[in-house]
């Protein structure tokens, strides 16, 4: 399984004060664990199965950061300010 990087790095703000880009899928799923229990819905696990799917060359890098961007958007990760789509 490789990592599948993402065309641009997506910026986030989890719980801690530090932003967190996020390059690839493999790093996108690695802070999707991070992400608080109310943030993981419908978007989360679709964006979780998205990452998954592109690191076993089943979906584009593309589709796995479009759906990653949606669910960081959902739940109000996604630094406002920053080109993410």
């Amino acid at each position: 399984m490789n990592d599948v990087p993402f065309s641009e790095p997506i910026t986030l703000k989890l719980q801690s004060v530090e932003e967190r880009k996020v390059a690839s899928s493999w790093e996108a799923i690695e802070c999707m664990q991070q992400w608080p229990d109310r943030a993981r819905g419908r978007s989360w696990r679709a964006a979780y199965r998205a990452c998954r799917d592109a690191l076993d060359g089943w979906r584009t890098a593309r589709e796995a950061r479009t759906a990653f961007v949606k669910a960081a958007r959902t739940a109000g990760l996604l630094v406002k300010g920053r080109k993410s789509t």
